[in-house]
């Protein structure tokens, strides 16, 4: 492939990779990561309530990694409330799994911009036939896009196995008991998902500018081994 359509391709995925990188910055701090509703069991039960009479013991809850707000309903109207993880929830939280979240977001996004740098030195450099070039890529959206499932498997887990909005919304909470209705992903997480999706597809890109996939042999290497072991 000519060297021009190599830097074309190499500056597209160094573009991808710093917009992932954006994306996973911002999706750290902002509170968008699920949108739930509660429902107030005790309150509910009390007055035997079912169809439209269930929303006033129906609120919402939003959060992301480190902060959330939400309104809590028990039939007495709408109370409003905003919660941290750190320090407020880490006795009612899985907080090894939530440390984990942090953790493997924050390498995501660095891997990430180290991508895009390489990305644009292997576009405009003279990259050397090692982690400098496209194996260095290969293994730097490999390492980003495995970050990124990760992310995604152990957050999913968090919230549906251990119940995370629930836990939140009976945080402190003596007299009242609340299950969750609905949770659905919101932004932040399919910012992630994006990104996971952009590393799979970097890694197709530099096969498109006509590098191989790591440890695989080209037909020209096989044809020349089966030709030397012919010869001894």
């Amino acid at each position: 492939m000519p060297n021009q359509q190599k830097k074309i391709i190499f500056c597209l995925a160094g573009v991808l990779s710093f917009v992932c990188a954006l994306g996973v910055v911002t999706a750290l701090g902002t509170p968008l990561w699920i949108k739930a509703t509660i429902l107030c069991k005790t309150g509910a039960l009390l007055v035997n309530a079912s169809g439209q009479e269930l929303d006033k013991f129906t609120g919402e809850l939003q959060y992301g990694l480190f902060h959330g707000r939400g309104v809590r309903q028990c039939g007495l109207g709408a109370r409003p409330f905003r919660f941290s993880f750190f320090p407020d929830l880490l006795k009612a939280i899985p907080v090894s799994i939530h440390v984990n979240v942090i953790l493997f977001s924050t390498i995501l996004t660095v891997v990430t911009m180290a991508g895009t740098a390489l990305f644009m030195y292997n576009a405009f450099g003279k990259p050397f036939e090692t982690l400098h070039g496209p194996l260095g890529l290969y293994l730097l959206s490999f390492i980003s896009g495995s970050c990124g499932c990760l992310v995604m498997i152990l957050f999913a887990s968090e919230v549906k196995i251990h119940h995370l909005s629930e836990k939140i919304a009976n945080h402190e909470e003596g007299t009242y008991a609340y299950k969750t209705q609905g949770e659905t992903y919101a932004t932040c997480f399919w910012v992630v998902f994006v990104c996971f999706f952009v590393h799979f597809l970097n890694g197709l890109l530099i096969r498109l500018a006509g590098f191989q996939f790591p440890f695989a042999k080209s037909k020209d290497t096989e044809t020349t081994n089966v030709a030397a072991d012919l010869l001894y």
